[in-house]
This record gives C-alpha cells, structure tokens and sequence, in this order.
C-alpha cells in the first residue's frame, strides 16, 4: 500500500509524542487517512503500553500458546475494523481490510510492539462537496487515539476543513472533488497549497517544527555551544573578558539570524526535491560542527567571523531539518505551506531557547568566573560531539542522546536556576559594596587633645 500513510503515521506518532510520554497505561491508535478519487485508503497503528498490554494479547492470542497465529491476526483486524463506525455523505460504509502486520507477543509484553494494519473504503459516485466521518470504538475504555489526513495527490482533490472531538475517537472530513483541469497554474498551486494547510495541518506542522528543535538536541547545542564566547573579546588566542553589552547582545542576534538563514536556504532547497543528501553524512557533520563551535569556545579559531560560522553550519543542519519534512511525503506544491510551517516553528523554539538563555549569558559573562561556564560548557558540548561522531560513523553506541535528552526535560528548571544564579553573581557584589561603604567612617578633622588630659588623636 502507499507507503505515503506509513511515513505519515510515523509523523502523527511524533506529534502525539509529547502528550503520551511516558504513559504505561494507554493503547495508543494512530490512523491516516488518504482520500482518492473513488476510495478512502487508511491505515492504522496500534501500540498498546505495558500496563494495557496484557488486555490487548490476551483478546489477539485466544488459545493462550504465546504466538500470534495468521489466523488470529486475521481475526483481532476484523474486530477492529467492527469496532470502526465509517460514513460517506451520510451513508455507512464497510472498510476491506488489505494487511495487517503483528509483532512477537514479547514486544508486545514490552509495551515496544506495533500492530499495523491498512484497509480500504470503496467510494460511490458524489457531489462535488463530500464528507467523511470516522469514529473508533475500539477499546475505548484503554485507548488514545490520533487521527489525521494526507495531502491528496489528485488536483481535482481539496480538502476544506478537519473536526475531532477532544480524544480524536471522532474525526470528521470535509472535502471538494471537481475537475480542476481548466484552472490555470498558480491557482491550482494555491489551492493545493490551501488544501495541505488543512489536510496536514499548518498547525500541527508548526508544532512539528518546534517539537524537532526542542528535541533535536544536537542542534540547540551547536547553537548555544557557538553562543557561549559571544558577549567576549578575543585577543589573540585567548577570550579576555566582557565585551560590553550593546556588543554582547549585538554579536548573538548576528549569530542567531546566520543560523536561521543558512538553515531555511537548504530546508526549502531540499524541501522541494531539488537536492537530495544522505542522512548519514549530514548527521556526522551536525555532529563536527557541535566540536567546531567547542574548540572555538575553548580557544577563538574564527573571533568575529561566527556569524559566518553560523550560517555555513547552518546550512548543514537544514538539510536534517528537510528530513524530517520529507517524511510527510508531500507533493511540491504543498510542501511550500508544509515549509513555512515547519521554519516559523523551528525558528519560534529557537527564538525562545535564546531569549531563555541570553539574560543569563549577558549577565555573567562580567564575571571573571564565567570562565568555569564557558570552559565546563564548551568541554560538554565536545564529549557529546565526540560521542554523536562515534556513533553515527561506526554504529556504537554511547547513549549521548539520552543523556543529553534526560537534561532537556529538566530545561526550564536549569535555564531558571542560571538566571537566579547570574542575577545573585550580578547584584551580590554591588550590594556588598554598598553595605561597606555604609559601615566606614567618615573622614573628618583631627585635633590634638591638651597635654596632660590624654595623649591621643581624635578624629571627627
């Protein structure tokens, strides 16, 4: 089947990612739906947590043997599809189940397995505004579900509008199917790119955006390991101190801009097809580039010239980000709205990381001892690189990413505690200053006390 709703099932996984971490007690169910011209094609992923688990096995393995026979796979799809209420134009509509895939009952057991299945809805001839309710009933007692749909690939083909209730158990869709032919180019570009808005969600592409940055930890490390020494000033091969903050803040909002340029060039670039790089190399060279921006915290290689660093690394980590685009398997045209969502949300999480952080950068960086931050920051950020470069070149791993991921759910409580520390480091000495400045004498006269009543000096 097309291999479309697969990539696509993977994206909508992602995006329910952070609501559903961690839960041990839920089945979750992803479905995609592609609307064709005379047939709806979906397919499903059922992942049911450990909690839950057994409940899902025990109604799948009836005889209890430990394996998941073809005939009991067969059986436990049918059920679902039962379990499925699906109407076109008001109408009920009986789903054909295609295939279904299962995993070994241990993974199951494990909360790590997936059930796959695809089926099919056959579609009668309609009017040129048709609608599509989907409703899943399938152990709703235990069950999360999401549900979205695919850009469709046929003109003639616009979606309008997508309703769900609050657990996505109900989703309905609306849609406009004509013969599209005698519309010129650009307005046929536009309407696609209005219909991927609605069917894949700018919304919820821009929250994919945002989600990839705010978890893509390689690349906010680049970014804040390269904005470590730019409030300071270079002089020959060492970092001599605090460059002043109109220079701090200017050198940082350069760095950040480059980043953001270089990155959106070959996004979109790579986006549209017109440039196709294997994920492996542009992974190791993230990684080099995060090594490149620690020896330059360490030691300046390029003072002045990060800007340009920036945006040539920049460059590179676009092509990642384009990766993760490619997957909603997109056509051309609408991947121009797909692209502008993804950006403006990889760019609003990156604004926000460095707003979060600049304070305290800014702050501190007048401080001899920012030294320890820069120096403990920048040595960091080189064993993760290390560690990524190892990793992504000979397949070892050292489990940086959850290390560096078990830091990140605690971000907001670190970015916290570095303000509150820089503001203490910064207000501290000038309280302290004031404090003795209150407790030493005043300078005053001094006269000599009369031979014979005392032989000291008194000062007024």
């Amino acid at each position: 089947m097309n291999t479309r709703l697969v990539a696509a099932a993977a994206i909508l996984l992602s995006l329910g990612a952070g609501a559903f971490a961690h839960r041990l007690d839920e089945y979750l169910q992803a479905t995609i739906i592609s609307v064709e011209n005379d047939r709806v094609q979906v397919s499903m992923r059922l992942i049911p947590g450990v909690a839950v688990s057994s409940i899902v096995l025990a109604s799948i393995d009836t005889n209890g043997d430990g394996v998941i026979s073809e005939a009991e796979q067969r059986t436990y799809a049918e059920r679902v599809l039962r379990d499925l209420s699906i109407m076109v134009d008001g109408k009920s509509a009986s789903p054909t189940l295609v295939s279904q895939k299962f995993p070994a009952t241990e993974e199951l057991k494990e909360g790590l397995g997936e059930i796959q299945m695809e089926f099919t809805v056959d579609l009668a001839p309609g009017g040129p505004q048709r609608r599509i309710v989907f409703e899943n009933h399938h152990h709703n007692e235990i069950s999360a579900y999401l549900v979205n749909c695919l850009v469709p690939r046929d003109p003639s083909i616009r979606i309008l509008r997508q309703n769900r209730n609050e657990s996505q158990s109900f989703y309905q869709l609306d849609y406009a199917q004509d013969g599209g032919s005698s519309d010129p180019l650009t307005l046929k570009g536009w309407s696609t790119v209005r219909g991927s808005m609605g069917a894949v969600g700018f919304a919820s592409i821009f929250r994919l955006g945002m989600r990839h940055i705010a978890e893509g930890t390689d690349h906010l490390l680049f970014l804040l390991t390269l904005l470590l020494p730019a409030p300071l000033l270079a002089l020959g091969w060492r970092w001599v101190g605090f460059a002043g903050a109109r220079h701090s803040l200017w050198q940082i909002l350069r760095v950040v801009t480059a980043f953001t340029i270089g990155h959106s060039i070959t996004l979109a670039i790579a986006a549209l097809g017109l440039v196709r790089v294997p994920t492996r190399p542009i992974e190791v060279l993230i990684a080099i580039s995060i090594l490149v921006s620690a020896i330059h915290a360490l030691r300046p290689l390029f003072p002045g010239r990060e800007a340009l660093i920036a945006a040539f690394f920049g460059l590179i980590h676009g092509l990642a980000f384009a990766a993760t685009l490619e997957e909603l398997g997109l056509g051309r045209w609408e991947r121009v709205a797909g692209i502008l969502a993804f950006n403006l949300g990889i760019e609003t999480m990156q604004l926000m990381v460095v707003a979060a952080i600049m304070p305290s950068l800014v702050l501190l960086s007048r401080l001899r001892s920012y030294s320890v931050l820069r120096i403990g920051g920048a040595l960091c950020a080189g064993g993760a690189s290390v560690g990524w470069i190892v990793e992504r070149l000979v397949h070892v791993n050292y489990s940086v990413d959850v290390l560096l991921n078990g830091l990140a759910h605690h971000a907001v409580w670190i970015t916290g505690g570095l303000f509150l520390i820089s503001l203490a480091c910064s207000l501290l000495p000038k309280f302290l200053n004031t404090q003795a400045a209150a407790t030493e004498p005043r300078p005053g006269r001094t006269r000599t006390v009369p031979q014979g009543v005392s032989g000291f000096t008194h000062v007024d």
